[in-house]
């Protein structure tokens, strides 16, 4: 934050400026020579002092989106002390922070409104402004990181227009919690294209665009005008693009990805996540990847990514391509998806089957009928159907595998396919499982089973301080793999009931771990920007921590 402090400001500006202010813990000198003597009480607070007070502070709260707005406040007010705080309770704070607890926020944000968190809201209605307003919200911060939405697809709940910038301001504070990402260098995005939801477009307070959300052309141009115009202002930028919709996903990140330093997270993010707990899972089953057969249930943008990494990998493993595709079935709400379907999307395609594979096709319109006709050793869920993972489904599934693989991934918790607990316990605890929001421990027969998140905070802050460190000038599938493999081989195969996912509660500990893995494959690609000696100590030099600077 040096650019920031050598900036003359007021002592008002100071006191305002979140990536500045100390509150309490101003020193006597900076007091003095930065005029803000008798602005702050007079007693001298540590930052552990603040953050034991501010915690206290938090524990009075009687629910999450208490303690969600609270921790706002704080970031709105002092960004060291948000994140000293969020580093010491990260496990804790993590769901209220971001998810599940978002989701309530995002639902409600113009009625929750009161500070903007620094972001960029940029209209297509006024697509000659994106330079300047980028130019504005950053100000003379250097930008390296930047996470956008345009509010179609998020979470699971679907569109929410304008207010879907929660997202990206949870997004990049998990970047900075849990891999130490400068937060004075990232910036949140909205590209404001308008909302489909009615109940949006008749609120009152809604303080988003009032119109129907604009397709084709024009939205492409504007999105294209946003990609240029962070390109233009802040040289080698990170692009992380969050919550998109089915139709625009990945299209958007085929055109980016191979000329700018793009990645979406809920095609590549939920695919690295997946891929490492399934690679987790099999360190403890011993089983190899080629020999699985894997069934997805929910085909959008997140369940089609998720696949393609996967098969990726088998490939890697030494299957050919169309080797590797017959392992692969997708059901979404037609059934199975099959070839002749005309509604299929680009990214559905390639795992379509034949009908002539099936002597009963035109039955397997449902999950559990294609579970009982393929014997899936892998169950992926990403369908925010909830409760379709029954016991009828999880029992024929695991009376043909024993080690079954199940990843219940909706969220939040009200979509989730499968509760942990019904998953060990319907398997007589044989099932490998992962759940898209925070489990608790299963006691199931005297044995405790550890659950994995399948988060994608487990791995997108290691992934882009990595990219970041390494200045690499493209993220490819290469380095995607190896940020997997780096997670999944953190997990202990040799415990009983050991989970298939490192735990939330060392998430700054295996970020670096990740960074680390994609750093040193950027080098050994030739694909960094700038030289770098030593991977592991540009990762490091990057981290930013979480203590008072001195600005006098």
């Amino acid at each position: 934050m040096e650019e920031i402090i050598k900036m003359k400001q007021s002592a008002q500006e100071i006191i305002n400026n979140p990536f500045l202010n100390k509150g309490t813990a101003f020193t006597q000198a900076e007091r003095d020579n930065l005029g803000l003597a008798g602005l702050v009480p007079s007693y001298i607070q540590t930052i552990d002092e603040q953050a034991q007070q501010a915690y206290a502070q938090y524990q009075s709260k009687t629910s999450m989106l208490e303690q969600r707005i609270f921790l706002m406040s704080i970031f709105n007010e002092n960004r060291v002390l948000f994140y000293h705080l969020f580093g010491q309770h990260i496990a804790e704070f993590m769901p209220v922070v971001y998810d599940p607890t978002i989701a309530d926020t995002i639902e409600n944000y113009s009625e929750l409104f009161v500070q903007s968190q620094n972001a960029a809201f940029l209209s297509i209605d006024e697509p000659d402004k994106v330079e300047s307003i980028l130019k504005n919200a950053a100000g003379d911060r250097k930008i390296r990181l930047i996470v956008v939405t345009d509010g179609e697809g998020i979470l699971g709940i679907g569109d929410w227009g304008v207010q879907g910038v929660d997202i990206s301001v949870g997004k990049l504070m998990v970047y900075t919690a849990a891999a130490g990402i400068d937060p004075s260098e990232v910036l949140p995005v909205s590209l404001d294209v308008g909302t489909n939801r009615q109940s949006l477009l008749d609120n009152p307070l809604y303080l988003g665009n009032r119109h129907e959300r604009v397709r084709g052309q024009r939205y492409e141009e504007f999105v294209d005008q946003f990609v240029r115009s962070a390109e233009k202002l802040f040289p080698n930028v990170y692009l992380h693009f969050e919550d998109f919709g089915r139709s625009t996903a990945a299209k958007i990140l085929k055109k980016y990805q191979q000329d700018n330093v793009v990645f979406n997270d809920d095609i590549q993010g939920t695919g690295i996540i997946v891929l490492a707990s399934v690679l987790g899972a099999l360190n403890i089953s011993k089983q190899k990847i080629t020999d699985q057969v894997y069934l997805c249930f929910g085909a959008g943008s997140a369940g089609a990514g998720i696949t393609s990494r996967v098969m990726a990998e088998m490939m890697q493993a030494g299957l050919s391509e169309e080797e590797a595709r017959s392992h692969f079935y997708m059901v979404d709400k037609q059934g199975l998806l099959f070839d002749d379907m005309t509604d299929l999307t680009p990214e559905q395609k390639p795992f379509a089957r034949k009908r002539s594979e099936f002597a009963n096709a035109n039955e397997l319109t449902n999950l559990e009928a294609v579970v009982k006709a393929i014997h899936p050793t892998i169950l992926v869920g990403t369908s925010t159907q909830p409760g379709t993972f029954t016991e009828e489904i999880v029992k024929e599934m695991a009376a043909h595998t024993e080690r079954p693989i199940i990843l219940p991934l909706s969220n939040p918790t009200k979509l989730a396919e499968a509760k942990a607990a019904d998953l060990i316990k319907w398997t007589d605890g044989r099932a490998l499982v992962a759940t898209g929001i925070p489990t608790d421990p299963v006691e199931y027969n005297g044995v405790t089973y550890e659950i994995g998140q399948a988060n994608n905070a487990l791995v997108y802050p290691g992934l882009g301080l990595g990219v970041i460190a390494s200045t690499a000038k493209v993220l490819n599938d290469q380095t995607i793999s190896k940020a997997a493999h780096s997670l999944g081989g953190i997990v202990d195969p040799d415990q009983h009931g050991a989970a298939i996912l490192p735990p939330v509660s060392k998430l700054d500990a295996f970020s670096q771990t990740v960074a680390q893995a994609v750093a040193q494959d950027v080098l050994d690609q030739n694909l960094n920007r700038e030289p770098i000696a030593d991977a592991k100590f540009a990762v490091a030099n990057e981290k930013w921590v979480p203590e008072y600077s001195n600005l006098d």
